[in-house]
């Protein structure tokens, strides 16, 4: 796995990029990172889609480099600020898109996108905001909708893996989202005993906890999805 540097509007940002071995043009994952920020739970999901999937992955940076939360007021501190101005989130994330096509290696027309928290929240804006991926997939994600696209019209391929217990997006939110993205493709796994961080290694907390069965679960629908999507 290595780190790759890309500028946008003159600021470095630093991914991480992966290709499966002995496969020559392969297709593309944009790994989306959570409120931390790009690190080893985003560099886990890499591995996974490289060398279980057989998919090139790309660890997109939305915040810059070495721009990185270890505390809750650091998170919050990086995210808040995106989560609010959601134009300049989908400025970084079409960056990041672009960055991970530019690699070389992948097959950059037959690229998905998957994201982890407010990595969920990202991939879901990739589709609201039409960019260049043919499916998104989205776990334990924030559902709060983008408030410079009203009436999104959605043309990836969406997969929804969520925590019914997850008190970040409750099931008003889960009906709010259907409601918004009627018309398009979208599929919706709700998993009963799951909050959030289901699928982050480590998490022990009251709303955000790793369960093993979801992740493991949910990243066999992924498994399905991709194949369908990418071929």
């Amino acid at each position: 796995m290595s780190a790759v540097e890309y500028t946008i509007d003159g600021q470095t940002y630093e991914g991480y990029f992966l290709t499966p071995a002995g496969k020559a043009n392969a297709p593309l994952v944009v790994i989306c990172h959570n409120w931390m920020g790009v690190g080893e739970n985003e560099k886990q999901k890499a591995r996974i889609i490289a060398e279980e999937f057989g998919y090139a992955a790309f660890a997109i940076d939305v915040y810059g480099k070495g721009k990185r939360g270890t505390t809750q007021p650091e998170c919050e501190a990086l995210m808040y600020p995106l989560v609010g101005d959601r134009a300049e989130l989908q400025k970084r994330l079409a960056a990041g898109i672009a960055a991970a096509k530019s690699q070389k290696g992948v097959d950059a027309s037959k690229t998905a996108a998957i994201g982890f928290c407010f990595g969920g929240l990202c991939v879901l804006d990739m589709a609201r905001a039409g960019m260049d991926v043919l499916g998104v997939a989205s776990f334990h994600g924030l559902f709060r909708p983008a408030e410079n696209i009203p009436q999104p019209i959605i043309k990836a391929k969406v997969l929804i893996e969520h925590g019914w217990n997850d008190p970040m997006a409750t099931p008003e939110d889960v009906l709010a989202i259907a409601k918004e993205f009627a018309g398009s493709d979208w599929q919706l796994h709700a998993h009963g005993l799951a909050v959030h961080a289901f699928t982050t290694v480590g998490a022990a907390g009251d709303a955000t906890q790793y369960h093993a069965d979801t992740d493991r679960r949910s990243f066999a629908y992924l498994k399905t999805f991709l194949a369908e999507v990418l071929g």
